[in-house]
């Protein structure tokens, strides 16, 4: 059963630690949503599913119990401790479909390496999954702390994740479906909607989470849909580049990287035109056209 808002008290009274601003800690307290949040992950019993944030485990236990292997990764080392207490040495129980049947694992630590990298025990986590089960998705269920949530998604899309369903702040969830020339447009958009195909499942009110956040936040799920393949990077380096000139031309915004510009003509595209009034696969176009072996540039 979901954890109220007392029993999350509860359990961080009995550790002696409060909720961690640093750590982007908002605890799921709508039980409602904590089913919601597993049940857009779509589980089957023996997939592995990712959980980042776990906190004091109340959607963890949803996981457990739909048969799935979690591997969860906590980087209070307080709440880790007690989270492997309670699940590490669970036995299997059988007879009761929502019994917790399945395996749990848990790496202490960031779930990130950087800004552009994950945890290496987390890489080797996935990797050694899908070794082990080669024809069964792996997906992340998480409640995702928001400090880290734009990084960490575009890392695990271009680690292989098959679908990611997850809690995040509305206006980063408005970032990844925006389109083109709107006010949410960005980087994020373009890299993502090349990566994923982006639903945005409910905006869920602060009022669901303990402390409540100041701003909205929403259910969001990602299914991998990779159009960019091994230049995932290189994209993404020439996305934010322009970007970064996102108020100049795109005939501007292509010199000031280094590129030609009269390559614009060649895709049909407005050389006056903004960086950001190009649509996704606009910007892929243009960056194959870039770099192909054809190209002067």
């Amino acid at each position: 059963m979901a954890q109220t808002k007392q029993d999350i008290q509860s359990i961080l009274q009995q550790l002696g630690v409060g909720p961690r601003h640093r750590f982007g800690q908002n605890f799921m307290i709508d039980q409602n949503l904590v089913r919601l949040i597993a049940l857009a992950g779509e589980i089957q019993s023996g997939q592995t599913v990712i959980e980042v944030g776990p906190g004091t485990g109340t959607l963890t236990e949803e996981l457990l119990a739909s048969g799935a292997h979690v591997i969860a990764v906590e980087i209070d080392r307080y709440l880790a401790l007690m989270l492997q207490q309670r699940f590490g040495q669970s036995p299997p129980v059988s007879g009761d479909p929502r019994a917790i049947q399945s395996s749990f694992s848990l790496i202490q630590g960031d779930a990130l390496a950087g800004k552009h990298a994950l945890n290496a025990q987390l890489i080797s986590a996935i990797r050694h999954a899908r070794q082990h089960a080669p024809n069964q998705p792996i997906k992340l269920v998480a409640n995702l702390p928001y400090n880290i949530a734009s990084p960490l998604i575009v890392e695990l899309l271009l680690e292989g994740i098959d679908l990611l369903a997850f809690t995040v702040q509305k206006e980063v969830a408005d970032r990844l479906r925006a389109p083109a020339n709107t006010e949410h447009y960005g980087p994020l958009s373009v890299i993502i909607q090349m990566l994923a195909t982006v639903e945005v499942l409910r905006t869920l009110s602060p009022q669901a989470f303990w402390p409540p956040p100041k701003i909205d936040s929403a259910l969001v799920r990602l299914r991998h849909a990779d159009q960019l393949g091994d230049r995932a990077r290189d994209f993404s380096r020439f996305v934010h580049q322009l970007f970064a000139a996102r108020r100049k031309t795109l005939r501007k915004a292509l010199s000031m990287a280094g590129r030609d510009p009269h390559i614009l003509e060649q895709l049909g595209i407005d050389p006056q035109a903004r960086p950001e009034t190009l649509s996704p696969p606009e910007f892929h176009r243009l960056f194959q056209l870039i770099n192909s072996p054809a190209s002067d540039c």
